[in-house]
């Protein structure tokens, strides 16, 4: 049985992940996998199914605060959704099915490329920012697709891949970004957690105190990512991905 000060102690730590990947849009999920990995020497398994016990309602709830600052176009982002739930439960059967290590350094080969793309500096001149486009609607379903193969795989959520593909391509704003991204991975991280806890990938003791500390908190992490700068805030987004990448690489897999 776990003690009163282990419950405490997944408590604080899935608060401070809640105000994390509330002001990230990641859920918190992309530092807990490392986090139970170091702290708890589960191995890339069981860190990303218990880490999706905490995910889930936290992209839920921060996708809820994001769209009442940045309304989003609920149509075209069901219909990614829906696109996302099948691929995402594909993934996921892949991903509890393949060797542990090698997820592991895939999971930290594929953060550090994308915090290499995401951070690195832009070229363009300085002045006024380029006005936002629209995303085609056409284009849902394949980033619904896309979101969904990631959610399952990694557990991180589609957000990775989306969110720097509408700020580079589309020129979104770093906050409704995040807010439309976290709209997509709803479905896939419910669909990514049904499948890991059905495979026994998932330590329930650990991840419902870190889902009650996380839901708590996410909205302050949301709050304070609208009064941040978007440039400090794409820097933070960039340097959250390279040192979970860097101590990922450097511990090894469990």
């Amino acid at each position: 049985m776990i003690s009163v000060i282990d419950l405490a102690l997944n408590f604080g730590l899935g608060a401070s992940l809640g105000i994390a990947g509330g002001m990230l849009g990641i859920g918190g999920g992309l530092i807990a996998i490392p986090v139970l990995g170091l702290l708890y020497g589960m191995n890339q398994h069981l860190a990303q199914g218990t880490a999706l016990v905490m995910i889930a309602p936290n992209v839920a709830i921060g996708f809820w605060r994001y769209h009442q600052k940045h309304p989003v176009d609920l149509r075209s982002v069901g219909v990614a959704g829906l696109c996302s739930i099948g691929t995402a439960w594909l993934a996921a059967r892949f991903a509890v099915a393949i060797d542990a290590q090698v997820l592991h350094y895939a999971f930290a080969l594929f953060l550090l490329a994308l915090a290499l793309y995401f951070g690195w500096p832009s070229r363009r001149k300085t002045g006024a920012p380029p006005p936002a486009r629209e995303v085609p609607r056409r284009l849902m379903p394949a980033i619904g697709i896309a979101s969904g193969a990631v959610s399952g795989f990694f557990t991180i959520g589609g957000g990775m891949v989306v969110v720097p593909a509408l700020v580079s391509l589309f020129k979104m704003p770093q906050t409704r970004a995040q807010g439309m991204a976290l709209a997509l991975v709803v479905p896939g991280a419910f669909v990514a957690l049904a499948t890991y806890g059905h495979s026994g990938a998932v330590d329930w003791q650990v991840g419902l105190p870190l889902a009650l500390g996380g839901v708590l908190t996410v909205s302050w992490g949301v709050h304070l990512a609208h009064t941040l700068p978007p440039r400090l805030l794409r820097v933070a987004f960039s340097s959250v991905l390279l040192a979970a990448a860097v101590t990922m690489l450097v511990t090894g897999g469990a």
